[in-house]
């Protein structure tokens, strides 16, 4: 078997078998095919897609091209839940320590953030002394202690997956539904969990910007986790504008902590219980997802959640106190403030542009090896449908250097727009594809 031959057939949009895919992947992790061959099939994949059984080869191939985790011995059910992506897009840090205090096991295997979207691990790396590099034994550890554990991928975790990406991200074909369908849930199915709920995004903070195209790859994601033996549902989830009201990893961490002590803003701890109730309900802890947003709501308003999120920052080296005192977390030394030009209504925020802006600071990275400042990002003081009076505050912004603020505050003064009328509201969870409450 040659990369040569198998680069032409795709290019020729034949069907590739599962022994020619695993031929390919093995390649890429045993480095035993160059570069410059996997990138053209890689291009090849972009200009003629895959079939249903090209794409579950793929991501089984690529799942096991290294460890995959077995907690078969614990006694509950082991879900996860993936978010594609957006902007204020904070929810993990609610629904795992939620679902945990609940009973079910949560082994989350998160990523960092890059360009205008946030990442699970960079928010918790702003939580002091938390240690998101656990090995392997040591995650076993806290998710036997906890229920929930989260972590970034290891190197024994999808390696092949971690190969074809940096590819990817150099060769102009990230974008492939197929290659992001097979490189996310190659990574969750290595979790070794039962289910998992899948959070797509779109609108203009969202990678998937037409809903269309979320859709369609929510179907691939389903379908595939389906073929591997998964329960799987996915929400397509509104992101024309910031979820929540705070962008920025630490400023995120705090929102998160108002959610658990019962307070915070009304879209974001929505979603938390939607989220929460679908991982509940596939992974058999209630018999009807009505059932499950109501045990979202008694985890947080007991407190056990918010009890499992201490225990969780203790377990993982972090200063638990955070959780009591949000003061702890790292602050911005500075704040500038966005006003409104004119008197009205909020009518549309230009989410992609807020999350740029919120890089800008500082809080982002462009390249995965810039660094982040923890401390620094936004506070949006009215969202769309808001009535807002002429010079009336928009947005706080938390900033350190004085250089990265222009650049920001000139993003931001154009990313709300106001009229006369409020705009007609929109859901917040737009379709759900997979399974039903009849499964």
């Amino acid at each position: 078997m040659r990369a040569v031959d198998l680069i032409r057939k795709k290019r020729d949009a034949a069907e590739l078998s599962r022994e020619e895919i695993e031929f390919l992947i093995e390649g890429v992790t045993r480095e035993r095919i160059p570069d410059y061959q996997i990138s053209a099939w890689l291009m090849a994949v972009v200009w003629r897609g895959m079939s249903s059984a090209e794409l579950a080869a793929l991501t089984e191939a690529m799942l096991h091209s290294g460890l995959v985790l077995d907690w078969s011995d614990l006694p509950a059910a082991k879900v996860d839940k993936h978010s594609t992506g957006g902007v204020g897009d904070k929810t993990s840090l609610v629904i795992a320590p939620v679902v945990a205090a609940a009973g079910l096991y949560v082994p989350m295997i998160s990523g960092r953030g890059l360009g205008h979207t946030g990442g699970t691990l960079d928010k918790l790396e702003s939580i002091p002394g938390f240690n998101v590099h656990l090995e392997l034994l040591e995650f076993r550890r806290v998710l036997e202690k906890c229920r929930c554990a989260l972590i970034g991928q290891t190197p024994e975790i999808a390696p092949a997956d971690k190969k074809l990406y940096a590819l990817r991200d150099v060769t102009a074909t990230v974008e492939s539904p197929y290659l992001i369908c097979a490189s996310i849930m190659s990574k969750k199915m290595a979790e070794g969990i039962d289910a998992l709920v899948l959070d797509v995004k779109t609108g203009d903070g969202a990678f998937m910007k037409k809903q269309e195209n979320a859709e369609y790859l929510a179907e691939l994601m389903v379908e595939t986790g389906t073929r591997m033996g998964k329960k799987v549902v996915a929400l397509i989830t509104d992101m024309e504008q910031p979820l929540g009201r705070k962008v920025g990893n630490a400023l995120e961490v705090e929102e998160c902590i108002e959610i658990l002590h019962g307070a915070g803003p009304a879209d974001l701890r929505e979603l938390c219980d939607e989220l929460s109730a679908w991982m509940f309900f596939l992974g058999k802890r209630t018999k009807a997802v009505s059932e499950g947003r109501e045990l979202a709501a008694e985890m947080i308003t007991s407190g056990r959640a918010r009890d499992t999120f201490r225990e969780i920052i203790r377990a993982q080296g972090g200063d638990a106190g955070v959780v009591d005192d949000p003061s702890r977390l790292p602050r911005a030394k500075h704040t500038a403030y966005i006003n409104s030009p004119r008197s009205g209504y909020v009518t549309a925020i230009r989410a992609e542009s807020v999350g740029v802006a919120g890089m800008m600071l500082g809080g982002g990275r462009e390249r995965k090896e810039d660094s982040v400042d923890p401390g620094v990002g936004l506070t949006l003081e009215k969202k769309i449908g808001d009535k807002v009076e002429a010079g009336a505050n928009l947005c706080t912004v938390h900033y350190n250097l004085d250089s990265r603020l222009p650049h920001a505050v000139g993003l931001l003064n154009k990313s709300f727009e106001i009229g006369e009328k409020p705009p007609p509201g929109s859901p917040l969870v737009r379709k759900i594809i997979g399974a039903t409450e009849t499964q």
